[in-house]
């Protein structure tokens, strides 16, 4: 395959662009190649021959959620995206960008602040992350107390299925799949039906001003009634994250537990809702500070970073019972001697974990995982295993248990899309 494969992926991107997989195992797997098209008729090509010669690809953006999923029994192909950056459409009175999937949230939003608007999709480390990538993985950030999530923001798709089919869904329209709403069965589906490569999102005006304060407290305890006693008022902020001890100091504060908050309006309105910010926290037990500008990103980079032996958790709650489950993983963490970072939105119970510590690859799934999934089950929760060890992942359900119907569905609309497991066979839920 080795020799002959090359030629056939250099004909479609030259030589240059076909490359050894330095630093490009996915779990430990080292793929064949690492083929970098440069527009989306190349993407199209690459697949239908990896579909003629029965190859397995996997796409990769800026490579930031590669641990994400259960582990590839082999990869012959990653599909590397970064070179499909540009900007397609852009007209700012329409509040909308069509951008390629390889462009970085960063660039994208240098580019829209130049017109004073943003795309609200801020996830951990969102500054390296690629469009594409991050709607793949699902990946979101405090923003989303206020804006939502990618499938939010997400008003069409183009996108190359396993057999090099281009595809549009949603706004723009070209061909669609009928019976299918394409942009939201692309968010977080892992890159398992097709390669994302060009994205129309809905954008937002920036802000007049914008101010944000961290509040600490003795106890989760006090911090959840400062947070009740906020949902409860006429106040509208902007981002709501919860943070435990250690994911504060990770962030360069201090406290047994913090509400970091965003207000985002007219400066007047900015300054009236600190005010009242101030004067519920207070009530609460709490103390307030200003937050420079930069929190946000560092924060973002602390819930991203993990050691070489961590375990990283997305966790869904409800959001009445974030400090709760936030509690819940402390109390976990502490009798298996682990350390738990942990931080999220407490407007819509979506919380990231990273636990640290010696523990039996083959302890966690009995552990931590059984216990902390079992009690948010009666709830409608969820947990994901975001990024961890090769040696752990053989031992536990990445992605945790799905409802029989559930999985059936999406085990029908793969086959629909992927009939032959040409895109990320066996990483996704069910190893579908």
């Amino acid at each position: 395959m080795g020799d002959a494969l090359r030629e056939r992926l250099a004909a479609i991107v030259g030589d240059e662009h076909v490359m050894a997989p330095v630093d490009s195992s996915i779990d430990g797997v080292i793929p064949c190649f690492v083929a970098r098209p440069r527009d989306v008729d190349q993407v199209s090509r690459l697949l239908a021959q990896a579909h003629a010669d029965g190859l397995v690809v996997v796409p990769r953006g800026a490579g930031t959620a590669l641990g994400l999923g259960n582990p590839p029994t082999r990869v012959d192909l990653v599909l590397d995206l970064s070179l499909l950056n540009r900007v397609v459409e852009y007209e700012p009175a329409d509040v909308s960008v069509s951008v390629e999937a390889g462009m970085t949230l960063d660039e994208l939003d240098r580019l829209l602040g130049k017109h004073r608007q943003f795309l609200p999709l801020d996830p951990p480390g969102w500054r390296q992350r690629t469009v594409g990538g991050a709607l793949a993985a699902n990946a979101s950030g405090p923003l989303r107390s206020r804006y939502g999530t990618g499938r939010d923001a997400l008003l069409g798709v183009r996108f190359v299925r396993a057999d090099g089919s281009v595809t549009w869904g949603g706004s723009k329209v070209v061909k669609s799949v009928t019976g299918y709403d394409v942009p939201k069965l692309m968010v977080g589906a892992l890159g398992t039906l097709g390669v994302i490569v060009e994205t129309t999102l809905r954008l937002h005006p920036a802000p007049d001003s914008e101010r944000s304060w961290l509040y600490g407290f003795g106890s989760l305890a006090a911090a959840r009634g400062f947070l009740a006693s906020m949902f409860d008022s006429a106040l509208q902020p902007s981002r709501v994250e919860v943070l435990n001890g250690p994911a504060l100091a990770a962030a360069g504060q201090h406290a047994t537990a913090g509400v970091a908050v965003s207000i985002a309006s007219v400066e007047e309105a900015v300054r009236a809702q600190g005010e009242a910010l101030s004067a519920l926290s207070a009530k609460a037990g709490g103390a307030g500070l200003p937050l420079g500008d930069d929190f946000w990103d560092v924060y973002g980079v602390a819930l991203a970073r993990t050691g070489a032996g961590d375990v990283r958790l997305r966790i869904a709650c409800l959001a009445a019972s974030v400090t709760d489950t936030i509690a819940t993983l402390e109390g976990l963490s502490r009798d298996r001697g682990l350390h738990a970072r942990v931080g999220g939105s407490a407007a819509v119970g979506a919380l990231t974990a990273v636990l640290a510590g010696d523990c039996a690859a083959d302890a966690w799934e009995r552990l931590v995982l059984a216990p902390l999934r079992g009690g948010l089950a009666g709830e409608g929760g969820s947990v994901i295993v975001e990024q961890c060890p090769r040696a752990v992942k053989e031992h536990v359900d990445v992605w945790g248990p799905v409802d029989p119907a559930v999985f059936a569905v999406m085990k029908r609309i793969k086959t629909e899309f992927d009939p032959t497991g040409v895109l990320n066979p066996g990483r996704y839920v069910g190893r579908l």
